[in-house]
C-alpha cells in the first residue's frame, strides 16, 4: 500500500491499510489512521493527526510550519478528523503557542483545490470549500457552511451554521448562522434558503429563520434593538436561540 518511492520518517505511525502515492513525504511525528489515501507528490509534516478515510489528492502540503513571525519552533500541531476530501494543491499549517496551538479540521468536510487554512484555524464538520478559498488565522467556521470559490477569510472571523458565502466574497467580520453574503466587501444577501431545504429544514422552520432575518437586516432596528426584539419574539425557537447566541458571542462584531 506504500510505494517504493514514497519517503515515510521512522517516527511516523501508520495504521495497516493506509495508502501512499509515488514521491510523496510522511515527516516525522504524523499519524495516520485506517482506510485514509494519500496520492502522489503530497508532503505531510508533523506533529500532524489524520483520521480515517480521507482521500488527499496530489501536490497538497499539509502540517508545516504557521506563517506567522513569532512562531520559533514551537511544537504545535495539525489534526485532520474523519471521511475528509482533499483535492490538489492544499496548504494547511500547524498551529501557534500564542492560541490554542492547533489547527483543526473536522469530518466529512469536502475541500476543493488551492484551499489555505492558516494557523489556528478551526473548521467543524460536514463543510464545503470552493476552490482558491482562504482563511487567515484564528478563523472558525462552523458546521454546514459553504464558502464560495475565492472567498477570503480575515482573521478571527468566525462563520456561522448554515452560513453562504457567495464567489469571491471579501469577509471582515463575523457571519451569523444561515446568513448569505456575497460581494467584496462582503453585503448580507438573505438566508441560505437552498441550504437549509437541503438540510431537511421544514418550510416553518425557514419562515422563522427568514422573519428573524430581516428583523435583524431590514427593520430599521439598532443593533441591540434587534437582538432584544429576538430574544422577545424567539424565546421559544432553538434555530432562533442558536443566531441569537452566535451575535452576542461575536468578538469582530457581524457583518451588517
Amino acid at each position: 500500500m506504500i510505494h517504493s518511492t514514497a519517503i515515510i520518517h521512522h517516527s511516523a505511525e501508520l495504521a495497516d491499510n493506509v495508502e501512499i502515492g509515488a514521491y510523496s513525504i510522511i515527516g516525522a511525528k504524523v499519524k495516520i489512521d485506517s482506510g485514509t489515501w494519500i496520492g502522489p507528490h503530497v508532503v505531510i509534516q508533523g506533529p500532524t493527526q489524520i483520521g480515517k478515510d480521507n482521500r488527499i489528492f496530489q501536490f497538497n502540503s499539509l502540517g508545516e510550519m504557521p506563517q506567522d513571525k513569532k512562531y520559533q519552533g514551537e511544537a504545535t500541531e495539525l489534526i485532520i478528523g474523519d471521511r475528509n476530501i482533499i483535492r490538489e494543491y492544499c496548504t494547511f499549517n500547524r498551529g501557534t503557542v500564542q492560541d490554542i496551538g492547533k489547527t483543526v479540521l473536522g469530518n466529512d468536510n469536502w475541500i476543493m483545490a488551492y484551499v489555505h487554512l492558516a494557523h489556528d484555524c478551526i473548521v467543524g464538520n460536514n463543510t464545503i470549500f470552493a476552490n482558491g478559498t482562504t482563511l487567515a488565522g484564528h478563523v472558525v467556521i462552523d458546521d454546514y457552511v459553504i464558502l464560495g470559490g475565492f472567498s477570503l477569510i480575515h482573521q478571527f472571523c468566525r462563520i456561522g451554521k448554515y452560513a453562504f458565502t457567495g464567489m469571491g466574497t471579501a469577509v471582515g467580520r463575523d457571519i451569523p448562522p444561515y446568513v448569505m453574503v456575497y460581494g467584496e466587501p462582503g453585503i448580507p444577501r438573505g438566508i441560505n434558503r437552498e441550504g437549509l431545504k437541503r438540510h431537511g429544514f421544514s418550510t416553518e422552520r425557514i419562515h422563522s429563520i427568514k422573519q428573524a432575518y430581516r428583523t435583524l437586516y431590514r427593520a430599521k432596528l439598532g443593533y441591540k434593538e434587534a437582538i432584544s426584539c429576538l430574544e422577545y419574539n424567539f424565546s421559544k425557537n432553538t434555530d432562533i436561540q442558536l443566531l441569537i447566541e452566535f451575535c452576542k458571542e461575536s468578538q469582530r462584531g457581524i457583518i451588517r
